[in-house]
């Protein structure tokens, strides 16, 4: 007869391995909850990882303005292409996807490059010459915000 040892010991091992590694990594989901700017992150991240999804099995990027862009990632689409990850971002009333300050995301696209901006927490859409410009993007290209 085989000894067989205990599984439970190395499935601890390795969910506590894959916590930490969560952890170290940055995952964001710890932070996201208590800090706006963090959940921002998150968001545009899961939002520009869908739009890549989006293009690869429609051969385009969604196109019109936000509440358009969303209903094309639910799968309101010629091609019924549906992007789970577009049910974990938050929706306002009308259907748009929204920041963490409930302000609708501004979508822009260029060849394969994505940028999604924020106004941030002021709600209000400023240039980077405003001096009180808290604005936030995330694109493809930088993959940082600012």
């Amino acid at each position: 007869m085989k000894y067989k040892e205990p599984l439970l010991p190395f499935g601890i091992a390795v969910l506590v391995a894959a916590l930490a590694a969560a952890l170290v990594t940055g995952c964001g989901y710890v932070n996201a909850k208590t800090d706006p700017a963090a959940q921002f992150n998150q968001n545009a991240n899961s939002l520009i990882l869908g739009l890549q999804q989006y293009k690869e099995f429609t051969g385009a990027y969604p196109v019109g303005n936000n509440m358009s862009i969303t209903r094309a990632m639910q799968g309101k689409n010629d091609q019924k292409v549906l992007i789970l990850s577009i049910r974990q971002i938050d929706l306002n009333d009308k259907g748009e996807i929204v920041d963490p300050w409930n302000t609708p995301y501004r979508f822009y696209f260029s060849g394969d490059e994505v940028l999604i901006r924020s106004a941030g927490p002021n709600r209000i859409w400023e240039d980077d010459d405003s001096p009180q410009a808290d604005d936030l993007y995330r694109s493809t290209l930088t993959g940082r915000k600012s």
